[in-house]
């Protein structure tokens, strides 16, 4: 296991190095200058070289993308002399719109992401099995048939329409929840909670659709095997033929695309924070991507690409957990 797990991170260590190599080339290719950009229209030629050299962009595209990988674990200098400015480990540059550390940011905007996917993704979880367990134990009913046109139905709408239509429903027109604004947990778990209820069911709405799916099939398929005839033949209650040998074994596929969806929510819902405001990750990244802030959209891309390789071998070690059968 210990061997395993080495190679597994050796791979993703590869594969970060991988993504943060393409990432860079792209921006090096993009016609943009940030260097005239912060500089300003009246900036000088002397003055251009000036902020060219503070930023790091005077050397050669080769060279760059060394420092930048070095100083990801050892730090480095912007500029030299005394208006030299030190980056500590883990540097992933300087935002040019900030003027931060682009690690400072992320710091900074990750517990709002991170509070919204894990919130969302228990509730979709609830959701989504409860209702794909149900549809699958009584396949081909008035039930099975209902939940499946309703989870075809929600999966059907965009999470911004959804966003939209909670915000205009539950907040402006009822007003039984308050716009929503993030709070920090410490602060008080009720208000944590209840501000961002609203976009952990817009986010669970459109997943929950897809798990119930998945899990009805899975569920269907598993409940089919021989060894779950023979449990029922021994005299197991059904509670315990569905949950520990059913629902287990079918868990495997939802394992999946879990660790796909999480880790990919864990860097930030995008069009989520963006509709209801929320100062994440995602948010962060909308506005780097508008203002063509450089070191801030490829500081996130390897956060997301970190999480995502992350959750695939957390979820890779849990099958061995769910499934016995795996370990063999």
């Amino acid at each position: 296991m210990i061997l395993y797990i080495g190679r597994r991170l050796a791979g993703v260590a590869g594969i970060l190095l991988a993504i943060c190599a393409i990432t860079f080339t792209i921006f090096y290719l993009l016609p943009n200058d940030p260097a005239a950009a912060a500089c300003g229209k009246t900036c000088s030629p002397e003055r251009l070289a000036d902020v060219k050299a503070a930023m790091g962009l005077d050397k050669p595209v080769w060279e760059q993308f060394g420092s930048y990988v070095a100083g990801i674990f050892a730090g480095r200098d912007y500029g030299t002399g005394p208006t030299a400015t030190h980056c500590g480990f883990p540097c992933l540059g300087y935002s040019y719109e900030y003027g931060l550390p682009v690690w400072d940011l992320l710091v900074d905007r990750l517990p709002v992401s991170v509070s919204l996917a894990l919130g969302a993704a228990a509730l979709w979880l609830v959701l989504g099995l409860g209702a794909g367990v149900t549809s699958a134990l009584r396949k081909g009913g008035i039930t099975d048939r209902t939940l499946m046109v309703l989870s075809v139905g929600t999966a059907s709408l965009p999470v911004y329409f959804t966003s939209i239509m909670l915000i205009w429903g539950v907040v402006r027109t009822a007003g039984l929840l308050p716009y929503p604004a993030y709070h920090k947990f410490t602060d008080g778990p009720f208000d944590w909670a209840s501000n961002l209820l609203l976009p952990w069911t817009a986010l669970a709405l459109l997943y929950a659709a897809m798990y119930a799916r998945q899990s009805r099939n899975s569920m269907i398929e598993t409940m089919a095997e021989p060894y779950i005839r023979t449990a029922r033949a021994k005299g197991l209650p059904a509670r315990t033929v569905t949950v520990k040998h059913g629902l287990r074994s079918g868990m495997t596929p939802i394992l999946t695309i879990f660790g796909m969806d999480l880790g990919g929510l864990l860097a930030g819902a995008v069009i989520t924070e963006s509709i209801f405001g929320l100062p994440g990750v995602g948010r962060l990244f909308y506005d780097g991507l508008g203002r063509s802030d450089q070191p801030v959209i490829l500081g996130v891309t390897l956060l997301a690409a970190f999480f995502i390789v992350a959750a695939n071998l957390l979820v890779d070690l849990l099958y061995a957990v769910v499934d016995p059968r795996v370990r063999y």
